[in-house]
């Protein structure tokens, strides 16, 4: 059902609202999913390919376009732009504290199973059968997106006709623990970096670290900003302007006796809240479960083997993507989530993810940008993939960080290697 339509300077519009099974194998609740298809106003008329967009996460809303810059525009000189609200997120039944707090730990724990890579598939092929036509589309996973990218290879090959992945395939083999062990030396590496381009903050966050140990220093919303939250914040250090974000948050985060500036602490609230995508911090260690094997909170586990990521350690070391118990007792909008993701997390049993077999025999051409230094999805993990992924090119490159899609010429040298093979696969 088409719900609005309407002009952005450079997009003619569409938005789209769909029902689909909250369970694909159990059609009796419903969910909704929204999807705004974007195209450029002059060919709005023309038959044209489509191409679905997989937003990073989990846990992403598709994006709010403002302008047609980057990928985006490179995009709409020859597609139709899908931008999928994946399930629990904008405005596809999004997911929050008061969902959470409406369902007991069980139901909670239940309810967010039904919100992984698997389903968005299923409900990105319902809404390409039923909203636009039937016709093989192309996708454009970013991050996470690219995860979704091989469990829509596995699943349903048949509704695409070309992938292109930016900084995301996933291992094959899915295993949190063994992610965590790779991905705690980078970011080490990448703090490294931080403080060899601003020496001057090691100081400054070794004083804010000795303020927060005193426990008294509350964000706006009344949680306690304590020296775990504040190391959070390295999270950003895996993309390109990540050093200089946090640069310029720490400039000004002392005042003359030690207290905080309420412009520091607003800041460090709406970096760290997680209020506007509680499903990344919910379901981040649960997109490795496939099979056997419990995640088990398996960056908390993991961080035990590094002490230079330590509370008191000094220089202080910020963290990178990792999600941790207590975030679901300190942080507000994630207190709802706590019961039902510690249940998660003991979850022995999951669904398979990924078709191996199916993937080594694939026929639809996909091209990945490997970011070399990527922070957030290893390079090594990601090449093992592509090597046992049919039909798939990797560009490896250290040009770009995780945050890459966002330059024109990344999306434009993805589709080219497509293109220099012969094109996607355009029969219906």
């Amino acid at each position: 059902m088409i719900t609005a339509t309407y002009t952005i300077p450079g997009m003619r519009v569409r938005d789209h609202v769909v029902e689909v099974p909250l369970d694909w194998s159990d059609p009796e609740a419903t969910i909704r999913v929204f999807a705004r298809e974007l195209v450029a106003p002059t060919r709005d008329g023309d038959d044209l390919p489509c191409l679905l967009y997989l937003q990073g996460g989990p846990g992403g809303k598709g994006p709010r376009p403002v302008g047609t810059s980057g990928w985006l525009g490179k995009a709409l000189e020859t597609y139709r732009v899908i931008l999928l609200d994946q399930r629990g997120t904008g405005r596809s039944s999004r997911i929050d504290g008061r969902v959470m707090n409406a369902l007991d730990p069980q139901e909670g724990a239940d309810y967010l199973a039904h919100f992984r890579a698997d389903s968005i598939v299923a409900d990105a092929e319902h809404l390409r059968r039923t909203v636009f036509g039937g016709r093989r589309w192309s996708t454009l996973g970013q991050s996470y997106g690219g995860f979704l990218t091989m469990t829509y290879l596995s699943r349903a090959p048949e509704g695409l006709s070309a992938c292109y992945v930016a900084g995301g395939l996933p291992s094959l083999d899915p295993d949190a623990s063994e992610v965590y062990r790779r991905t705690y030396p980078r970011v080490a590496a990448k703090n490294a970096e931080f403080y060899r381009r601003y020496p001057h903050h090691a100081e400054t966050v070794s004083r804010l670290a000795d303020r927060l140990a005193y426990g008294d220093v509350l964000l706006p919303d009344g949680d306690t900003l304590t020296v775990r939250r504040l190391q959070s914040l390295g999270i950003d250090f895996g993309m390109k302007p990540g050093y200089e974000r946090m640069h310029w948050l720490l400039d000004e985060s002392l005042l003359e006796g030690g207290e905080l500036p309420e412009t520091f602490l607003h800041q460090v609230l709406a970096r760290s809240s997680y209020a506007d995508n509680p499903l990344f911090a919910a379901l981040q260690e649960s997109i490795y479960g496939s099979g056997p094997g419990a995640t088990a909170w398996a960056a908390q586990r993991e961080r035990a083997n590094h002490p230079a990521f330590a509370e008191d350690a000094r220089p202080l070391l910020f963290t990178g993507e990792m999600i941790y118990p207590w975030m679901f007792a300190e942080i507000r909008a994630l207190r709802p989530f706590r019961a039902a993701v510690d249940l998660l997390a003991e979850r022995a049993e999951w669904p398979a993810l990924y078709d191996l077999d199916r993937l080594a025999a694939n026929e639809v051409p996909v091209a990945a940008a490997v970011y070399f230094d990527d922070m957030y999805v290893d390079s090594g993990l990601q090449l093992d993939t592509a090597s046992r992924v049919g039909n798939t090119q990797a560009w490896v490159t250290n040009e770009y960080e995780h945050d890459g899609i966002g330059e024109e010429r990344v999306f434009a040298r993805l589709t080219g290697l497509v293109r220099d093979i012969g094109g996607g696969i355009t029969s219906e």
